[in-house]
């Protein structure tokens, strides 16, 4: 069946970077819009960075522009998300998720469980 599975959590220092890994089973994530998600705690839920179908990238917010890089591995059928120069803001629980749409929205139709992410200062 469809199934989306993060992996690449963990503990990092301030200014480490860690590669998030969003595996996809049961469809082709090349067909799909691709994207990252981040909940930290007590907040809402923020669109981080989106990779479309045909390899179109967004940016949903500022908050991690030129420090996170999004790409997506066809061979794997697995989409990464770079995190460099990490802030104690950083800190959440990232989500990857598709849109059978092709496009980067936040109306996503998978979502995976997610993988918790902690910048220590």
């Amino acid at each position: 069946q469809l199934q989306l599975v993060e992996s690449g959590g963990g503990l990092v220092q301030s200014g480490g970077s860690l590669r998030l890994s969003c595996a996809a089973s049961g469809f082709i994530l090349n067909y799909y819009g691709t994207g990252w998600f981040r909940q930290a705690p007590g907040k809402e839920r923020e669109g981080v960075l989106c990779i479309s179908s045909s390899g179109g990238v967004r940016n949903y917010s500022d908050s991690a522009k030129g420090r996170f890089t999004i790409s997506r591995d066809n061979a794997k059928n697995t989409v990464y998300l770079q995190m460099n120069s990490l802030k104690p803001e950083d800190t959440a629980v990232y989500y990857c998720a598709a849109s059978a749409t092709s496009r980067c929205t936040y109306d996503m139709d998978y979502w995976g469980k997610g993988t918790l992410v902690t910048v220590s200062s």
